[in-house]
């Protein structure tokens, strides 16, 4: 006789990937990809020393699939850290220092990725602040300083991606859940996040003569060094129902970027993907499901 089995156990939808475990396919071999935010910053208060970022843990895999790496970061030794995890698993990175607030700085960085792993065939723009004011509180300056990083930076990146990679290329931005929701109470961020919508799909348009495909994820509570900043800051968020009992993984991430930025997703284009376990759905919220 079957017996009421929990979904809400964490355990039960935990696997080799989504812990970092899988091995490499060579599903990028002899690509070279450029991610901007690819370095880590733990907070003070060391939470986050056994977690993971979406960055580095996009660096790791994306070496451990075959391609080469440039990890670019504006916090520079950050970024030199995740290449010396990428070389000691046996991958190939560089790190690159990029201020993704500078006007100039994707042209430069384009320019010194190619020169350092080849030409490029894929871009990650990874970065993204949040100045943790309400709406009454917000001013012109922190508010232009959120989109000159959360938009703009992008808006530059694709730019440049799409007049300097090769054909047939791929770029890939990240947004987030709060770019549907107004229950983080961060107007600027959530609205800046909201923006790369419109963005992935413009720059999939100007893309499409030169087979270059656009698409972004827009990720929903992960455990990240981030993530678990934001919990110490706002306990509610780590206690709220969630789908499947868990917050998802970096490597979940990854791999979703894995496909996105990989031939896989040859026909996939202009698309944000929502990559919140359903929570932006309520289906965390739903009543306990039982399986009879």
């Amino acid at each position: 006789m079957n017996t009421p089995s929990n979904v809400q156990d964490p355990r039960r939808q935990l696997f080799a990937a989504s812990l970092g475990l899988a091995p490499g396919l060579g599903r990028l071999k002899g690509r070279n990809i450029l991610i901007l935010g690819a370095g880590q910053r733990a907070p003070a208060d060391g939470a986050a020393a056994d977690a993971v970022g979406n960055g580095r843990a996009m660096s790791l895999l994306f070496a451990r699939e075959g391609a080469h790496v440039a990890c670019a970061d504006v916090d520079l030794p950050a970024a030199q850290e995740t290449v010396r995890q990428v070389r000691a698993a046996g991958g190939t990175a560089v790190a690159l220092a990029a201020d993704a607030a500078d006007p100039q700085f994707a042209q430069v960085l384009f320019r010194q990725a190619a020169q350092a792993i080849g030409p490029i065939s894929g871009a990650v723009a990874n970065v993204g602040i949040a100045n943790g004011r309400n709406l009454a509180n917000e001013s012109a300056d922190t508010w232009d300083l959120v989109m000159a990083v959360n938009v703009r930076a992008h808006m530059l990146l694709a730019q440049q991606g799409i007049k300097d990679m090769i054909d047939g290329s791929a770029l890939l931005l990240i947004s987030s859940l709060a770019s549907s929701s107004p229950v983080g109470r961060n107007p600027a961020y959530e609205t800046s996040k909201a923006a790369l919508a419109a963005l992935c799909r413009a720059a999939a348009l100007e893309g499409q003569p030169r087979g270059i495909r656009v698409n972004g994820i827009a990720p929903g509570l992960l455990d990240t060094p981030m993530g678990r900043a934001a919990s110490v800051r706002s306990p509610s968020r780590a206690v709220r129902p969630l789908p499947f009992g868990r917050q998802g993984t970096a490597w979940e991430l990854a791999h979703t970027a894995l496909f996105l930025i990989g031939d896989e997703a040859s026909y996939v284009n202009a698309q944000m993907l929502y990559m919140d376990g359903g929570l932006g759905s309520s289906i965390g919220l739903a009543p306990q499901a039982v399986a009879a």
